[in-house]
């Protein structure tokens, strides 16, 4: 991929300047449109060898545009509060709203690449970061993001040649350090590492556009004029005012027995039984979230569920056993302006536990299978690529040690229809009955089919769904402690295993 890179390339200093006072005008006004629209964000990925000028060209960008507008970010090794978060969390929270150009130095590539290229991962490893890393940007241009990727490229000798006149000059010696010959001895190994990696993760969405940075004129010519171009065709395109429909159906099964419909809703179970059941469980959870393993591990629940299925009392059962400094509860409402700026799973990405933490969703990332593909608000194909994208989601948090369980409270429509009418009746419980829920109640059925697609798609391995039969509310609270209690002894006793096999 790096034949042309490789070439002797030269724009002469007169027709530089010509053309810079051009394409600087032209960004500059493609910027202000951007952020008058406000329809997508920029995301310009920054990678590429040694010396080949990524840091000079990046700084030009900011001379030639608004640099208010421009958000730049550099990731080095990450923070322990990174560190304690799946490895695409600090990638996550940098992202640009619509309408701002984001620039990521060191982003989600750098170091697969780095660590593959000093032998750090086996062949299997990176294989995997390369498909978790296609499925990232596939979903993030899904979302409407300009993805747009630059490799800084120059062969070996003139990486050398550039190190060399760095040196040589009083004002850029500071530039060149013991790192840069570090990587200058490691040039074929890298490039051996990067070649194949471009390859793999230069998609027609998002494409690597390799840069050659010998010329520093050439490289800034050809860096701005493509950038220029990006932006341009999607800033004059005009937007689909519906995205055509290009999946197959998702079919009810012929004789309608369905994951919900096979669940026995009426379970019993006496207060007295109760009682004593729920003061076991919450001192087994309380012990739990004490023991000195689970300071290497966190939890993240979610609470999903039919309008008046309990989840606030299930909730309130959980955290009742929990130090008020161990958990934060997450109630999950119609996104906020800043939410609707970003990709969908960002808002929840945020609120991310760290180490010994307990996150607990009040209604979640589901909602986009769910209220969204029920009422409309997102196209079709948004919400089928959705389960994918949850998978991917949910598992990034278990390969870092973060358990998921997840929570269907399910009740007849019948015993709906007495717990809405009940609360119309309670003074202090009127608050939990509104017009949006009798209307929920109309489309029954259509939420009910959504609702088995989600559990047949998305209850994994790693996350399944655990169905709560919710009629008898004193069951369904004691059958969440007690599975959120043995998922919790699962992972430690699965840590445990791998400790000891490591040693």
């Amino acid at each position: 991929m790096f034949e042309s890179a490789d070439l002797s390339h030269h724009v002469p200093k007169a027709v530089f300047k010509r053309e810079e006072t051009k394409l600087r005008e032209a960004l500059l006004d493609a910027q202000f449109d951007l952020a008058a629209q406000r329809r997508f964000a920029v995301l310009i990925l920054i990678a590429g060898v040694e010396g080949a000028g990524k840091g000079e060209t990046v700084n030009l960008l900011n001379e030639w545009m608004d640099p208010r507008h421009i958000g730049v970010r550099a990731f080095f090794q990450p923070t322990d509060e990174e560190r304690e978060r799946p490895d695409a969390w600090r990638f996550w929270r940098a992202l640009p709203p619509k309408g701002r150009i984001g620039v990521f130095f060191g982003a989600w590539h750098t170091m697969p690449m780095v660590r593959r290229a000093l032998g750090e991962t086996t062949e299997a490893e990176f294989a995997q970061a390369i498909g978790d890393i296609r499925r990232l940007e596939t979903m993030l241009c899904d979302e409407g993001v300009l993805l747009l990727k630059y490799w800084f490229h120059m062969s070996k000798k003139q990486q050398k040649q550039r190190l060399k006149a760095l040196e040589k000059n009083e004002a850029t010696r500071w530039r060149v350090t013991e790192h840069e010959w570090t990587f200058h001895e490691m040039y074929d190994r890298f490039v051996g590492v990067s070649e194949p990696f471009l390859r793999e993760t230069s998609t027609g969405e998002a494409p690597w556009i390799v840069i050659p940075g010998a010329d520093p004129r050439f490289r800034a010519l050809t860096f701005g004029r493509h950038l220029l171009a990006a932006l341009r065709e999607r800033l004059d395109e005009k937007p689909a005012k519906q995205v055509p429909d290009k999946t197959p159906p998702l079919l009810a099964p012929a004789d309608k027995v369905t994951v919900l419909s096979a669940l026995d809703l009426d379970q019993p179970l006496d207060r007295d039984d109760y009682d004593k059941e729920l003061e076991t469980l919450q001192g087994r959870l309380n012990a739990l979230v004490r023991d000195p393993r689970f300071k290497e591990m966190a939890v993240v629940a979610v609470f999903e569920g039919n309008d008046s299925a309990g989840k606030g009392g299930a909730i309130r059962r959980v955290t009742g056993a929990l130090d008020a400094r161990s958990y934060q509860t997450v109630s999950i409402a119609a996104p906020s302006e800043e939410e609707r700026a970003q990709p969908y799973l960002w808002r929840f990405w945020r609120h991310l536990p760290g180490r010994g933490q307990v996150a607990i969703f009040d209604r979640s990332w589901y909602g986009r299978v769910l209220v969204e593909r029920v009422e409309g608000f997102c196209a079709e194909a948004d919400w089928m690529r959705a389960y994918g994208e949850i998978n991917d989601f949910e598992e990034a948090m278990v390969r870092h040690r973060i358990v998921v369980v997840k929570f269907w409270l399910a009740i007849s429509k019948a015993e709906q229809l007495k717990r809405f009418k009940q609360r119309e009746k309670v003074a202090f419980k009127r608050f939990k009955i509104t017009p949006e829920d009798w209307r929920n109640r109309e489309k029954w059925d259509r939420y009910e089919t959504a609702i088995c697609d989600m559990v047949d798609r998305t209850s994994t391995a790693l996350a399944p769904w655990t169905l709560v039969e919710a009629n008898n509310k004193l069951f369904a609270r004691i059958k969440v402690l007690r599975t959120f209690c043995e998922a919790i002894e699962a992972a430690m006793e699965t840590t445990g295993k791998k400790r000891k096999k490591k040693g």
